[in-house]
């Protein structure tokens, strides 16, 4: 019983490391964006929701933390517009926090009999969770430092910050359903695997 506490442990840290590490190559090298035609969307949060919903809300609020801290320093070190906002971490850690939680309790809590459908439901509300819990946080404490860098009016600035949050959240959503669901399952499948070999 030991044994397998200490194997689980390993693993969860494993996949801890190596999940972050994913997410700071993506934040780093800026293969975290997609550039489409009407949006630059991110998938640099997909990490946390893989690492929750195989391994559990803590892993991945962990993976969130690493990631939402790797932001917040990202933003000291090579400040953009917006880094007014992301060096406060309550906009650059809390909302990637949140994402372990929401997508682990939706996939588990949301029952339906299709295991991709289920896993497709925990990646779109942690994924919405990041999009939309980001974007309100900058609305509700930066929205008049929002509206005069970007030379805006407060009421023009509140319409950019929720059409962003529209557009991004449903794309962002759709790539994190359409990844997740591809990884989790072929790792869902070795872990059978291998407990069927056993």
């Amino acid at each position: 019983m030991e044994n397998r506490t200490t194997l689980s442990k390993t693993r969860q840290l494993t996949v801890v490391g190596m999940l972050s590490a994913i997410c700071i190559v993506l934040g780093a090298t800026g293969y975290g964006f997609i550039q489409l035609p009407i949006a630059k969307i991110t998938i640099m949060h997909i990490p946390v929701i893989i690492g929750a919903i195989v391994e559990g809300p803590k892993v991945g609020m962990l993976i969130g933390f690493i990631f939402g801290g790797f932001s917040l320093i990202q933003n000291i070190v090579a400040p953009n517009m917006l880094s007014f906002a992301f060096i406060n971490p309550l906009v650059s850690i809390l909302p990637r926090v949140l994402i372990g939680l929401t997508s682990y309790y939706s996939y588990k809590l949301i029952k339906v009999k299709n295991e991709s459908l289920s896993i497709g439901i925990g990646a779109a509300v942690g994924s919405l969770t990041n999009t939309v819990g980001v974007l309100f946080m900058i609305y509700v404490l930066y929205v008049d430092k929002y509206a005069e860098g970007k030379g805006l009016t407060i009421a023009k600035a509140t319409k950019t910050i929720f059409g962003i949050a529209y557009t991004n959240g449903i794309l962002e959503a759709i790539a994190a359903v359409l990844i997740t669901v591809s990884v989790v399952g072929a790792v869902n499948k070795i872990i059978k695997d291998k407990r069927y070999t056993k």
